[in-house]
């Protein structure tokens, strides 16, 4: 059976469609932009995951049979609408920030652009991948950030639903953890996965050593040995016993973290295992991170607090239109009318002005719609965030698959080692940078 993604959506979406197809409007051009008004609270600033994501349910975005025939069971929508839904192609254009590109209020992190029947169907799908997965990059690049140089693991699968498993692994590897445990997150995106032995290994056997012996004779020496079953002294001691001093790693799982990898680094030089490293387990987050930095740690393996966003599960990313076609012909800015619910009409780009090689200010740039659409910088200190992704229903090569999360990776580290300093401090606080509206006219030579 083909997979379609078709159904991953809000009935609202398809009785707006049946409706505007009735009446003419489904066909006028419209701008639709993703944003956030807010950042959760306390955080100093977001980071865009979930880009590629889309992009490929997107080509999976087809009304087969099987949907048709249960929309027309359930009475969903009329026989018209269902003729249309059966040719359904994405043929508009997408635009918005590169995946893994930090951003900030307002940001228009996607701009969707085609008629209003092909453009309004894909919100519920968007938001759904674009809200989880920024929530989970955004609280890993605090995490990764928390940690510096020592890499951050990703163990959350169990804590998740399975397919937000997939997604929470791809998005930690996005805001730099440099592995997973999830095999599927593996296969699918090309990450490196990681994982040795859990305490039942060790509670199966009839004593630890044995454990060990079996776990080194099957995986070798360099393999990681789980430590803290009993007590994490005699644990060490057996671990360079079964392994030799050329032991890869062991792991802390529980107690106090930090005292005990004082205490097993010195341990484990005293027996000549001065290389083997020291990963910690055990409901880390990013604070945890932050108050093991003068410890002898070497790696943090994260789950919970990773694939729940760390407090902050979503991002409050709306799908919003912002321009349509008039009855002139002309595309016309539009906006809700709200007080706490702002939004800005008419089509924008973004970009980020500089001071020194710092972000010093978020720009959201604004005016005719011609204008605004064939932006490009040309100042130095103003850098264009803006990146095609899909042109005419075609989309561009190396946002999706493998490629797609090493390049949104390669970004984030770029991104994020551009804010100004303080920015990625732990403790709450404003957006780093203020987010302002900018003229066209002002940017354009």
């Amino acid at each position: 059976m083909t997979r379609s993604s078709a159904l991953l959506t809000d009935r609202y979406e398809l009785t707006m469609l049946q409706a505007t197809l009735a009446d003419g409007t489904a066909h006028r051009r419209c701008v639709f932009e993703v944003f956030t008004r807010r950042l959760p609270a306390g955080r100093r600033y977001g980071v865009l995951a979930g880009t590629g994501r889309v992009l490929e349910e997107l080509e999976a975005f087809r009304f087969t049979d099987a949907e048709l025939s249960w929309l027309s069971r359930e009475n969903v929508v009329d026989r018209a609408t269902l003729d249309w839904l059966a040719d359904y192609r994405f043929s508009g254009s997408i635009r918005g920030y590169a995946e893994g590109e930090v951003y900030f209020p307002h940001s228009p992190v996607l701009v969707v652009e085609g008629t209003f029947a092909e453009a309004v169907i894909i919100e519920t799908l968007a938001l759904s991948i674009l809200n989880y997965d920024s929530a989970i990059a955004a609280a890993g690049s605090r995490m990764t950030s928390a940690a510096v140089d020592r890499p951050c693991l990703e163990m959350g699968a169990r804590r998740a639903h399975e397919d937000a498993a997939v997604a929470a692994a791809r998005a930690a590897v996005v805001a730099g953890f440099t592995s997973t445990s999830n095999l599927e997150a593996g296969r699918r995106y090309g990450l490196d996965t990681i994982g040795t032995a859990a305490h039942s290994f060790t509670l199966l056997h009839d004593d630890e050593a044995s454990s060990f012996a079996s776990q080194v004779a099957s995986l070798g020496s360099s393999t990681t040995l789980l430590v803290d079953t009993y007590d994490v002294t005699e644990g060490v001691r057996r671990a360079v016993e079964a392994a030799g001093p050329g032991l890869g790693a062991v792991r802390i799982d529980s107690g106090d973290l930090g005292a005990l990898a004082v205490e097993t680094r010195r341990q484990l030089d005293a027996l000549g295992a001065t290389e083997t490293k020291i990963v910690v387990t055990s409901d880390l987050d990013e604070y945890a991170i932050a108050a093991l930095a003068a410890s002898p740690v070497d790696a943090y393996g994260v789950g919970t607090s990773l694939v729940t966003g760390s407090g902050a599960p979503t991002c409050g990313m709306v799908y919003k239109l912002v321009a349509r076609e008039g009855v002139s012909g002309e595309m016309e800015p539009v906006a809700k009318a709200s007080t706490l619910k702002t939004s800005v009409g008419g089509r924008k780009a973004g970009a980020r002005r500089l001071a020194a090689g710092r972000a010093a200010a978020e720009l959201l740039v604004v005016g005719p719609d011609d204008a605004v659409a064939a932006w490009r910088s040309g100042d130095d200190d103003v850098r264009d965030l803006m990146v095609d992704l899909v042109t005419r229903g075609e989309t561009h090569e190396g946002w999706t698959g493998a490629d797609g999360v090493r390049r949104a990776a390669a970004r984030h580290q770029d991104s994020r080692a551009e804010l100004p300093r303080g920015a990625r401090r732990l403790s709450a606080d404003e957006a780093a940078i203020p987010t302002l509206s900018t003229d066209v006219a002002t940017l354009t030579p």
